[in-house]
């Protein structure tokens, strides 16, 4: 698919997206829309360093590797929330979430970011599809991520997509850490993401979870950061797929394979509980 550019000139401003994304309860389609936005973001060392506070990243002078997500929420929040996207945006449900670092990410004032959506699927609960956000310094792509969200609901025709998980390598317990209730509303200071599951056990029972369930975007930087002796800082591609939701308050346990260049990793909790698992691989 071809993306029709929108440039922006400042980022969207949040509270009024969550404004639209309240009123929007309904699915009024089956197709995305082909248009893309795209805005020149500033890196701001103050809400840089709260990020790396709540997701337990030591001072580095290369941005987290998951960090961009941050710069491109309100963008990815604008495109999910107009008028032209099918889908409503609170029920959506993160299934798994790719980022390539292209290049090492240090010495970065200024990004222009791009966000699109692709991949419409067939899934047996609904349909699925990719938010597709890209990062561009300067010199150019620097880093770029893929995030697969279910929709609940939809009809589309055809078969479900057969998909291949591969076995992990032998994994051995690296750390673990205690997941605190307010984590919900600490990572949503840091990053915009406000989603009321989220935040208490009262707002997640309105969307019928028991109690407040972490990020799990949050969860992946919290176990990039317990990784980063074991990867690359640079050329690589780091995959997640979302398994079962840690409520809050949690104990997680981080299972890791060996350094290099390619590995495995999962974040489990108690018994037979498995989180996340993860890869990270060699961009190709």
């Amino acid at each position: 698919m071809t993306v029709q550019w929108l440039d922006l000139d400042s980022p969207p401003s949040l509270p009024a997206l969550y404004a639209y994304a309240a009123a929007k309860r309904k699915i009024t389609g089956n197709t995305l829309p082909e248009q893309g936005l795209r805005c020149w973001v500033e890196v701001k060392a103050k809400p840089l360093d709260a990020f790396r506070d709540a997701c337990g990243l030591a001072p580095s002078p290369l941005l987290p590797p998951t960090y961009p997500h941050v710069l491109a929420f309100g963008l990815q929040m604008q495109l999910l929330t107009d008028k032209d996207f099918p889908f409503p945006l609170l029920g959506l449900i993160h299934l798994s979430n790719r980022i390539r670092v292209l290049r090492p990410m240090g010495g970065v004032t200024q990004l222009r970011i791009g966000v699109s959506v692709h991949n419409l699927q067939k899934h047996p609960k609904g349909a699925t599809f990719e938010v597709v956000t890209q990062v561009d310094d300067l010199l150019g792509p620097l880093w770029e991520a893929e995030s697969t969200l279910l929709c609940k609901g939809v009809k589309l025709p055809g078969d479900v997509p057969q998909t291949t998980t591969p076995a992990p390598t032998a994994l051995t317990e690296l750390t673990r850490w205690y997941a605190p209730l307010s984590i919900g509303r600490q990572y949503a200071k840091v990053s915009g993401d406000y989603n009321p599951i989220h935040l208490s056990a009262a707002s997640a029972k309105l969307f019928g979870l028991p109690s407040a369930i972490a990020h799990g975007l949050w969860l992946k930087a919290r176990a990039l950061a317990a990784l980063t002796a074991h990867l690359p800082a640079a050329n690589v591609e780091i995959n997640v797929a979302f398994k079962k939701p840690v409520r809050l308050p949690s104990e997680v346990i981080l299972l890791s394979s060996d350094a290099g260049s390619s590995g495995d990793f999962q974040l489990n909790g108690h018994g037979d509980l498995v989180h996340l698992v993860g890869q990270w691989r060699p961009v190709d």
